[in-house]
């Protein structure tokens, strides 16, 4: 977090930015102003006391000298080493406030992917409806309303309501809402059908062939792609694979969407790895620099292999849903194909029985229509 001694000029000069950053006064200890995506300004103290973060708005620069909030902001954090209490300013219990202190707080909990997402959708989705509310105001009934104006878009209405839901946990966890409060729970999601896409035997022979066709010219990206498809691993893990992850026979993934794992390769798998020349520590380098290579680097690969098999509606990740319902025909358990993909939750993994169920009933009817003609 950037620090300066803070003057009427330095604070003009700041420009609001996609999303809100504090500036640190370097003459007073705790105090500093932020500067949020609407160009509004606040001065604010934040502290440790009793083991705990104290964050506090002082005041808005418009309303207020630096002289006078520099002021404020020593007798408030005065206050609070006395162990006195500051009552919460107005502006302080508003939600895109509360909101960016949560923000600020998950930054080193959330993984950068998923922090960028959900500024988004707290951009796109929560702020248009709920800037300006004081957090201990919007209820079960307000929450309703705004889900219920988002059923034109309901995946970004599902993926913002957790977002929402974490917002009023620390609004509870920082004394704002009554404990308990949190008026997103019990709401149902939107009910949408479910985008996997599942190969089946013979697409997977299709799909393998046209890679073979291409493995003298573009051996790189086939060796992704089977890779993708032997372990069922995401693209992203598999794209930022080092060599020193690979190591008795298996994949030590150190930061994967749950965390750190291990992938089990099997012969096939194992074969393509050694196969492939070490250059430097990554396993799929870039071409300039020591990096591995971008996500930008496969579409142009994959959309050719996949309208050459006939398979123009499969994407990457169906890949990895391919390789579990493959484990699920073949016998696997639901415990056992939970590890395969790294999976926390068992309710996770169980969407894969029903891709089975349907196979099971497709080849069913499939049967029924021979066998009836004959």
């Amino acid at each position: 977090m950037p620090k300066t001694t803070l003057t009427a000029a330095r604070i003009e000069a700041l420009k609001p930015r996609k999303v809100p950053y504090d500036v640190r006064d370097a003459r007073l200890k705790g105090f500093g102003v932020r500067v949020m995506p609407t160009g509004r300004k606040r001065f604010f103290i934040q502290c440790q006391h009793r083991g705990e973060r104290v964050w506090k708005i002082v005041g808005d620069v418009g309303s207020m000298s630096i002289d006078e909030a520099r002021a404020s902001a020593a007798e408030m954090l005065a206050a609070i080493r006395r162990g006195g209490e500051t009552p919460h300013r107005p502006e302080e219990t508003l939600f895109e406030s509360v909101a960016a202190t949560v923000f600020e707080r998950h930054a080193r909990l959330w993984k950068a992917g998923t922090l960028k997402v959900n500024r988004g959708y707290l951009r796109k989705q929560l702020l248009p409806h709920f800037a300006g509310r004081p957090i201990a105001d919007i209820d079960r009934q307000e929450v309703r309303h705004w889900f219920a104006r988002q059923r034109a878009t309901p995946v970004a209405a599902d993926r913002s309501m957790p977002v929402l839901s974490v917002i009023m946990r620390e609004a509870e966890a920082m004394g704002l809402r009554p404990e308990g409060s949190n008026p997103c729970r019990g709401i149902r999601r939107y009910r949408r059908k479910g985008r996997e896409r599942f190969l089946s035997d013979e697409e997977i022979r299709r799909l393998s062939a046209r890679l073979t066709a291409h493995q003298a010219r573009w051996p790189q990206q086939v060796a992704v792609i089977r890779l993708l498809l032997l372990t069922g691993c995401r693209k992203g893990e598999i794209l930022t694979l080092q060599w020193t992850d690979y190591r008795e026979g298996h994949l030590f993934l150190r930061d994967s969407k749950t965390g750190p794992r291990t992938v089990w390769l099997s012969a096939p798998a194992r074969n393509i790895l050694d196969a492939l020349a070490r250059k430097n520590r990554w396993v799929f380098p870039a071409t300039r620099r020591d990096r591995p290579r971008s996500a930008e680097w496969l579409p142009y690969f994959w959309n050719m292999v996949r309208a050459e098999a006939g398979l123009r509606d499969l994407r990457l990740h169906d890949l990895r849903h391919a390789h579990a319902s493959l484990a699920l025909r073949r016998g696997e358990t639901v415990l056992a194909i939970g590890r395969l993909l790294g999976h926390r939750r068992a309710e996770t993994t169980l969407k894969y029985t029903h891709a089975a169920d349907a196979m099971v009933r497709d080849a069913a009817e499939v049967i029924g229509d021979v066998l009836g003609r004959s």
